[in-house]
């Protein structure tokens, strides 16, 4: 009877992790809290392995990574215009959301996996300037 005990939590907390992963929701909208052309909430913090799923409140919207603003050996991404999407992320460190179609409008969020610093040359890269000022916006309220 211990055997059959001991091998039934064995099994339960060797496939715990699943169980615990969360779900947060973004949603795309034409006008938020911050302005026109944003996701909300433009930060989100989640554990390795959580979903982000990306709601299409307005017509128009994708979520998309943007190159080079995402942690080294994690999956770029990219929903469809106008389409429901989810991601799940597993590789920690801090990633930049846009949607493609209003991008230069600052449509932008940040992702951060896990509990690591947000990395020196995150905005290193090209940005437009609206896009830039948001992505400053989140990190300085994060």
């Amino acid at each position: 009877m211990f055997f059959k005990v001991s091998s039934v939590i064995a099994v339960a907390l060797a496939t715990s992790g699943a169980a615990y992963a969360e779900t947060f929701e973004v949603q795309m909208l034409n006008k938020g809290e911050a302005g026109v052309m944003v996701f909300e909430p433009g930060f989100v913090q989640i554990a390795p392995g959580d979903t982000v799923k990306f709601v299409a409140t307005d017509k128009s919207h994708n979520a998309e990574t943007i190159d080079g603003m995402m942690p080294e050996g994690a999956e770029a991404f990219k929903g469809k215009i106008n389409e429901e999407f989810e991601v799940t992320l597993d590789a920690p460190g801090y990633y930049g959301v846009k949607c493609t179609p209003h991008f230069a409008m600052g449509m932008v969020m940040t992702i951060a996996v896990g509990d690591q610093d947000v990395p020196d040359d995150f905005l290193a890269g090209r940005l437009p300037k609206n896009a830039k000022k948001r992505f400053e916006d989140q990190l300085a309220s994060e």
